[in-house]
């Protein structure tokens, strides 16, 4: 039975929680029809604007987080994207992906098309330069959101979020980010021991995100210049932030949580292009060393790296006190403290997905689940890493904050006749902060 939007929205505000409570699950209206799936009047349509990996990746958990959540709508930059995406969601997961030719939007705008079509959940997933604009519009239209971190590039990029994420509250939006370690079991139970004191006050914390080369597009003869750089957009700081910020920013909102979210006061540091100097790597940085300085004298210590045939490192080292926490992400929790040695060795579950979950059954209750400004925090945490290394300066909370460089264009400035010159690469000490 189709229903208008507003009915779809109101029956789940209103029922939602009333099915969950009742015992009869989320399944209950898929069930009762006897086919794969149906569109009745709580069905969740969801709309996904970035068609990339982690995109599809997205679209998928989100469409298995409850029974009742279809896919109906798509919009990429580019067509070959939103095919690749969409080809590969009908061999996942066909019975939940309903969306007709008229509902894949390419192009600049085509995120307006989503938004104004009858989604009730959109999915930002595209290059991060284009996540505050994106937010801001999603918010506006009223959708529930989940969005792939980084939320910014810049301090007036996270500024805007910040409002975005207030406003979602106030609206009584879902806002999830893609801080995908938050949702994972063993982090979960491990940081709940650490900010409960087993291992007394933390006062350093040592993080790392070393990693080897990442993905290249070589340039294809019918690709402009514009097109060449938005397909290989982790090369150059206006669309990715520098891979600090795109890539070990995970990292570093695992400091952060260990810290109790708490905000540093100042920042200082270094990085710089050392293998990976070559044009085809656009303006961007292959290491960074950041300190971290808050204001009772406690430390974060982070170092990260894209790096070909270097040596790998991803993990969090937490000395307290009482004692001293180890975390390998994806191999060992273990914490020494005052109350002896404990490792986690529960069941494991997948972190993305629990995401997804969280986010659907926050919004079956009408209980929206909003992250929004730490997300936002800890993207500028990043952020500011970038700005210590490209300057070389001391910096603080305060002043990189309100910083008013923008990396890139406003969004509605981008279409394919732009010229936008590419900043050169930082030098520090001669590169300023502005």
């Amino acid at each position: 039975m189709d229903k208008s939007n507003t009915s779809r929205r109101e029956f789940m505000k209103k029922s939602g929680s009333a099915l969950i409570a009742s015992g009869l699950g989320l399944n209950v209206l898929a069930a009762r029809s006897g086919r794969p799936f149906d569109f009745n009047a709580d069905t969740i349509k969801v709309g996904l604007i970035g068609c990339g990996g982690r995109g599809t990746g997205a679209a998928y958990q989100a469409t298995m987080a409850d029974d009742n959540v279809v896919l109906t709508a798509m919009a990429d930059l580019f067509q070959d994207r939103l095919d690749s995406s969409y080809k590969n969601l009908m061999n996942e997961n066909p019975d939940k992906i309903k969306v007709e030719e008229d509902m894949k939007f390419v192009g600049f705008d085509s995120y307006k098309k989503v938004l104004a079509s009858d989604v009730d959940v959109v999915l930002l997933a595209t290059p991060p330069n284009f996540r505050p604009g994106h937010l801001a519009a999603a918010i506006e239209a009223g959708k529930h959101i989940f969005c792939e971190k980084p939320v910014a590039v810049d301090a007036p990029g996270v500024r805007s979020v910040i409002e975005s994420a207030k406003k979602a509250k106030e609206k009584g939006l879902a806002l999830m980010s893609g801080f995908c370690w938050r949702h994972d079991v063993p982090k979960i139970d491990t940081y709940n021991r650490i900010l409960d004191g087993a291992i007394g006050n933390v006062h350093t914390i040592y993080n790392t995100y070393n990693t080897g080369a990442l993905w290249f597009r070589d340039r294809q003869p019918d690709w402009s210049d514009l097109e060449y750089k938005m397909r290989n957009w982790l090369y150059y700081n206006w669309m990715s932030g520098d891979h600090i910020v795109e890539q070990a920013i995970h990292s570093i909102d695992l400091m952060s949580w260990a810290m109790g979210d708490e905000l540093p006061v100042s920042a200082s540091g270094t990085g710089g292009r050392q293998s990976r100097t070559e044009d085809q790597y656009g303006n961007v940085y292959d290491h960074f060393a950041i300190v971290y300085e808050y204001g009772d004298g406690r430390r974060g210590y982070h170092f990260s790296r894209q790096q070909k045939d270097t040596a790998r490192a991803y993990g969090i080292d937490m000395m307290g006190d009482q004692g001293r926490c180890n975390i390998d992400v994806f191999r060992k929790h273990e914490i020494i403290g005052k109350d002896g040695e404990w490792n986690w060795d529960g069941k494991k579950s997948n972190m993305y997905q629990n995401e997804h979950n969280t986010l659907f059954a926050s919004i079956r209750k009408g209980e929206p689940f909003n992250d929004g400004v730490r997300m936002a925090n800890s993207t500028m945490l990043a952020i500011w890493g970038r700005m210590v290394a490209y300057t070389g300066q001391t910096i603080s909370w305060e002043d990189a904050l309100n910083s008013d460089e923008q990396l890139g264009p406003d969004l509605n400035e981008y279409s394919w006749d732009m010229d936008w010159k590419m900043a050169e690469v930082a030098q520090p000490g001669i590169t300023k902060f502005s």
